[in-house]
């Protein structure tokens, strides 16, 4: 759908620019954006290296699993059917810490770690191995919307993708946004913790 929807805007901008005698704008602007593409990708690049080196070094430094101690009781309130020191727990805490840093390439691939281990989780219980409330094969159980939910509401203290998007298109005080940055990923992190608490209520 969005193919259809990018290939009708292109279209319908081109085929005006032809009618109004503009295609010449159109290359240029087509010429300095794609320049402008490799620029940002650059920065980011550099930027997405730095800090994933960064969670990489704690990992080694175990400094995760410490926080991953440290986060239990968090942990166990926002999955409270998840068995303690299940491997899942290493991964969404890795998750929510990169999440928190504003690292969204960090966190997807523990994010994705924590999404196979719970889904392991749920094929024990299916079978009888582990208990806890079970869904039907291919639906996914309340640990992974919770962890979605979590995830996609994402409290973040350093946007540092937003602070380098600002510092790219030369913006005067880019770590500006951290302050509102934080309020507003506050507040959706906290409507995420209580929709899904509601959730589990009523089921």
């Amino acid at each position: 759908m969005l193919n259809y929807l990018w290939s009708f805007m292109i279209l319908t901008g081109v085929i005006y620019a032809a009618i109004t005698g503009h295609m010449a704008d159109i290359t240029t602007a087509a010429l300095d954006s794609s320049k402008e593409a490799i620029t940002l990708c650059i920065t980011m690049t550099g930027v997405m290296a730095f800090w994933t080196g960064l969670m990489e070094i704690a990992t080694k430094a175990g400094i995760i699993q410490t926080a991953s101690r440290k986060m239990r009781p968090l942990i166990h309130f926002l999955f409270p059917h998840l068995p303690s020191g299940h491997p899942a727990e290493e991964s969404i805490t890795t998750n929510m810490i990169a999440n928190i840093l504003g690292l969204g390439w960090a966190a997807t691939p523990a994010g994705l770690k924590a999404m196979e281990e719970l889904s392991t989780l749920e094929d024990e219980r299916r079978k009888g191995h582990l208990p806890g409330p079970s869904r039907p094969a291919g639906v996914a159980s309340n640990e992974m919307c919770t962890f979605l939910i979590i995830n996609i509401s994402s409290l973040q203290l350093i946007p540092i993708n937003i602070i380098a998007y600002r510092s790219q298109y030369g913006s005067v005080n880019p770590a500006s946004i951290i302050g509102p940055g934080i309020l507003s990923t506050l507040i959706s992190t906290v409507a995420a913790i209580f929709y899904c608490k509601c959730k589990d209520r009523l089921k």
